[in-house]
C-alpha cells in the first residue's frame, strides 16, 4: 500500500500484500496504520478551515475499505444517503479529494511503462520494482505536472464507470469512535455551508450520481 500526498509524491507503507487481502486489512496491520490508530503519527497541529475559527484535524482520505478515525475520513455508507443531500455532498467532495491518488498512479504508469503490461518476473522481484519506481518517481518529479495533464486527458477520452469491491470494517467503539464521527459531521456541515461549498456540488448530487 502506498500513501500519496497532494503533490503526487509517494510514501511507502506496505508493498507485497496478498491480492486476497483488502486494502483496509493491509492498512490496519501495517506500521503506518497501527501508528495512525494509536495517534503516534506526527500530524500538523489542528487548524481552522477557511472562514472558520474552530481548529480541525488534518485527515487522510479513504474509501469504504478503511475505518473511520479522527485523522482518517471515509464516506458515509449508502444506507445513510437516502434523502440526505449534505451527506451526498460530503461523499462527493471526499471522492474528488481521492482523485489525487488515482492521478498519481496514472503518472507512475505513464513514466514507467513496465506497469502497462504483465510483470513477467518472480514475485520477490515485483516488490522491488514497485519500490524502485516509487522512489525514482519522487526523485524525477520535476515534470510530473506535465505528465498529470496527459493522464487527465487520457482519462477524459477513455472514461468509463469504475466499480471496486469494497470491504467494510467493523466500527471501533468508545469515545475515540464518537470523536471520529463528530469530525466527519463537522466536515459534512462545512462542505454544505457558505464558507465551504462550491457552486457545482448540489447540481452534481441532484443528477443522481453516487459517490462513496
Amino acid at each position: 500500500m502506498v500513501v500519496v500526498d497532494a503533490e503526487c509524491k509517494f510514501t511507502m507503507i506496505d508493498v507485497g500484500g496478498y491480492g486476497k487481502n483488502s486494502d483496509g486489512s493491509i492498512f490496519a496491520n501495517c506500521n503506518f496504520g497501527k501508528r495512525l490508530k494509536e495517534g503516534q503519527l506526527d500530524f500538523p497541529e489542528d487548524a481552522p478551515l477557511p472562514g472558520l475559527d474552530e481548529p480541525m484535524p488534518h485527515v487522510i482520505v479513504g474509501d469504504e475499505a478503511f475505518p473511520l478515525q479522527q485523522n482518517l475520513m471515509r464516506p458515509y455508507p449508502g444506507n445513510e444517503l437516502t434523502n440526505n443531500e449534505d451527506k451526498k455532498i460530503f461523499n462527493l467532495r471526499l471522492s474528488r479529494a481521492r482523485n489525487t491518488s488515482e492521478d498519481a498512479f496514472g503518472i507512475l504508469s505513464k513514466r514507467f511503462r513496465v506497469y502497462q503490461r504483465r510483470l513477467e518476473v518472480k514475485p520477490k522481484y515485483v516488490n522491488k520494482i514497485v519500490l524502485a519506481t516509487c522512489v525514482l518517481h519522487n526523485f524525477l518529479k520535476t515534470d510530473s505536472m506535465t505528465i498529470l495533464s496527459e493522464v487527465i486527458e487520457d482519462e477524459a477520452a477513455n472514461s468509463s464507470p469504475r466499480n471496486s469491491a469494497l470491504h467494510n470494517l467493523m466500527h471501533v467503539g468508545g469515545s475515540f469512535a464518537g470523536s471520529s464521527y463528530l469530525t466527519r459531521e463537522k466536515f459534512k456541515n462545512y462542505f454544505s455551508s457558505p464558507n465551504g461549498s462550491v457552486e457545482w456540488q448540489v447540481r452534481a448530487v441532484q443528477q443522481g450520481r453516487r459517490y462513496n
